[in-house]
């Protein structure tokens, strides 16, 4: 009974989200190629920030690659609540691997559109760590080390699907397995 609650309200909240999101659906013909993951944030406005940290971490290739990749997309306001300097210090080349753990983390491999995590609880990212899925009021949650509410859900690209989301997910404080 709770995951059918749980994936009605999820499908519901993709729907509102996905009408009145800050980043417009696009709509391609069959004579236009659909962008990639990266190439969408580029044309997006709001994810500036994410384009920089990506190439600072050189993830872009990664990300333009076959994939299918599920992205939950930090905005740039999310990017500026971070803790006064720390987004300055993650983008130094002496910290590009906490950068990138920081990245893969945003990142689920596959495609999940929204009615897809209606089933999950978590999904492991390609940090090596699961996020954990929670739907309150209605409202669609990516939980790490701290919290994240989804703004826009199912931005489809051509090798992947990109949720917005309103905070930088950090990953759990403990090591992910294997680091041992």
């Amino acid at each position: 009974m709770y995951r059918s609650v749980f994936r009605s309200a999820l499908v519901a909240t993709a729907l509102v989200l996905l009408a009145a999101g800050p980043v417009a659906a696009q709509d391609y013909s069959a004579s236009e190629e659909q962008p990639d993951i990266v190439d969408t944030a580029v044309e997006a406005d709001g994810f500036d920030t994410l384009v920089q940290a990506l190439k600072a971490a050189d993830l872009v290739g990664a990300l333009k690659g076959d994939g299918p990749f599920t992205v939950f997309a930090p905005t740039d306001e999310a990017f500026a609540a971070l803790p006064d300097g720390q987004l300055q210090s993650l983008l130094k080349e002496e910290n590009k691997a906490q950068l990138q753990a920081i990245l893969q983390y945003h990142v689920v491999s596959g495609k999940a559109m929204a009615s897809d995590v209606t089933g999950l609880d978590a999904a492991p990212t390609l940090e090596g760590r699961s996020v954990q899925f929670q739907v309150d009021d209605g409202t669609v949650k990516v939980m790490g080390q701290n919290v994240a509410t989804v703004a826009q859900a199912d931005i489809e690209a051509s090798n992947g699907v990109i949720h917005v989301i309103d905070t930088v997910l950090l990953p759990p404080e403990e090591p992910a397995e294997g680091d041992m």
